[in-house]
């Protein structure tokens, strides 16, 4: 018989992190792209080179487009989490699709706003549309027959931590780099922000998820690394070997790399102090200690 939160003595964890993040989300997760002012970044869009301009929209398209993907991908793990019977997980993934959706709403308002139209498959490159036409539905629908232990962290690897805590967090590291530095697009960042704060609860409770699995199966922290060490070595040695930037800032590249090693070393650490924790200090871990702002 299926257990429910509402017919047990316990009910819902209030004190656990999934329901923290839960919570979070309520109160932070329900600003309006539409609220945001983009009438100075047509202005400055019309200011800035065409080297400029090409660059910016090459990040843009490849963040409109990753957005809509994990919209449509994250499906499967919200029903795997349901049948394996993660309540409060479950109750805060049910905040991801709202909020990814939002975040295609963003891009899309904001290239309607500047004047930009036209079909941008062909910007992102190769490496952009093997993680995510490929790699990413792969394992997220693998998650409709599969609610193994090893497919959750597959997931949760691929989908919070490198695409999000890795590739995602060094594209909110050149937005502000490139255009704070010149004082525009002041819309574009307040978008930017809002999403990188709803993205942090997002790789939190990936990280969080791994460290639940780990504490459970401590041979799983191999696993999950080995999984993520995949990933650098191979999508995003060719992200970095793909993309041209420059046009803002001749040394962004570098600075692009050591900030995604720096993200990536951050993650190891948070999962390698999993493998000394008890399931009960994992579950009841603060939303600082995965990092969520």
């Amino acid at each position: 018989m299926r257990q429910l939160a509402s017919h047990s003595e316990k009910g819902i964890n209030r004190n656990s992190l999934p329901f923290k993040l839960y919570e979070k989300a309520k109160k932070f997760g329900t600003w309006d792209p539409r609220d945001i002012d983009f009438s100075q970044d047509k202005e400055d869009w019309e200011s800035l080179t065409y080297a400029q301009r090409e660059e910016l929209m090459q990040l843009i398209s490849q963040f409109y487009g990753a957005e809509e993907s994990v919209t449509i991908d994250i499906l499967p793990m919200i029903s795997a989490i349901s049948k394996v019977g993660y309540f409060e997980e479950e109750m805060y993934l049910t905040t991801f699709v709202f909020e990814e959706a939002k975040h295609a709403d963003f891009f899309s308002l904001f290239l309607e706003n500047i004047g930009v139209k036209g079909e941008l498959g062909h910007i992102p490159i190769p490496a952009w549309h093997k993680l995510f036409h490929q790699i990413l539905p792969e394992t997220m629908d693998r998650l409709n027959h599969d609610q193994s232990p090893h497919a959750l962290i597959d997931a949760a690897v691929t989908y919070n931590m490198f695409a999000e805590g890795v590739m995602a967090e060094t594209g909110y590291y050149y937005f502000y780099e490139c255009l704070k530095s010149i004082n525009k697009m002041p819309g574009l960042l307040e978008g930017i922000g809002n999403i990188k704060r709803d993205e942090s609860r997002h790789i939190g409770f990936g990280t969080f998820l791994i460290q639940r699995l780990i504490s459970e199966d401590p041979s799983l922290y191999d696993y999950a690394i080995e999984k993520l060490n995949h990933l650098m070595g191979t999508i995003r040695v060719e992200f970095g070997e793909q993309r041209k930037f420059g046009a803002f800032d001749p040394t962004i590249d570098e600075r692009l790399t050591q900030f995604g090693n720096k993200q990536y070393q951050a993650r190891v650490d948070v999962l390698a102090r999993a493998k000394n924790r008890k399931f009960e200090e994992i579950y009841n871990l603060s939303e600082k200690e995965v990092g969520v702002e």
